[in-house]
């Protein structure tokens, strides 16, 4: 995972597509010269190879964490001041999170903002705004999560005052994601039918963590080798109160299951 092997220790750069389309680009090579001082201390002490056990490296992991956690919930005192609900999507490359959203602007029932999270293009920016959605894109080199820091920025470049909902979609990936607070209110993972029905076992953390566990592609189960039920329980084993949800974004099949889940969650924060 990312706090253990070190990959969160290094600079990285930031590609910005912004609410209006236009983007640009900047490195955050976290200098200490950096207004956000304490997250950015880590890089030169140890950014090289990390070995895992040595306490520097160790000391310096969680201090990182540490400061992530005061940015996540700077983020979420935010968003509550807004009365937005925050949603992190989570799931590996491939599983429907960006149509999944795309299906969610269209239903029209809410106002949404987007922070997109990729190491490369503006693709899923892109689709996010031609679906009519505010976004903002950030492209994370070799960083395979987002942190609370890039969701900070990512947040000042949507239209708060007019946003119901924020979906954070985070970094495609079943591993690092979960172990960093961005200051959402729900944790949401996808796992899609081709992925197969092991994934939850295989990724405890991740599944651990959800608020809401989505079965996506379900009109490939005819398909695949899929036990839903299998799913299900071990989703419930690792967390007894997760909610589960299976639909199809495509098709449309189950998305209204979603939309009430979102209403009610809004409605409820």
């Amino acid at each position: 995972m990312c706090k253990d092997c070190g990959c969160s220790l290094g600079g990285h750069n930031h590609t910005h597509t912004h609410a209006d389309g236009t983007t640009h680009s900047h490195t955050h090579d976290h200098g200490g010269d950096h207004g956000h001082n304490a997250y950015h201390e880590h890089t030169h002490e140890a950014h090289a190879h990390p070995v895992l056990g040595e306490t520097k490296t160790i000391e310096v992991i969680t201090k990182i964490l540490s400061e992530n956690d005061k940015e996540a919930q700077h983020n979420r005192d935010h968003l509550d001041e807004h009365g937005i609900l925050c949603i992190n999507l989570m799931s590996s490359p491939g599983a429907g999170k960006t149509t999944l959203l795309e299906a969610t602007i269209k239903s029209d029932k809410f106002k949404i903002g987007v922070v997109e999270g990729d190491l490369e293009t503006n693709q899923d920016a892109d689709r996010i705004l031609k679906a009519g959605a505010k976004a903002h894109q950030i492209t994370t080199g070799q960083t395979c999560h987002l942190d609370a820091f890039m969701v900070h920025e990512g947040l000042h470049h949507l239209p708060l005052n007019d946003l119901d909902l924020v979906f954070i979609e985070n970094v495609g990936n079943l591993v690092c994601p979960a172990s960093y607070d961005v200051g959402s209110n729900l944790n949401v993972v996808l796992i899609s039918v081709p992925e197969g029905s092991d994934k939850v076992s295989k990724y405890p953390v991740m599944f651990r963590s959800a608020d809401l566990v989505i079965i996506t592609k379900i009109s490939l189960l005819p398909h695949f080798d899929f036990d839903v039920k299998k799913v299900i329980s071990d989703a419930r084993k690792l967390n007894p109160k997760v909610d589960i949800i299976e639909l199809d974004s495509k098709t449309g099949q189950g998305v209204d299951k979603w939309i009430n889940y979102l209403q009610f969650k809004k409605e409820f924060r």
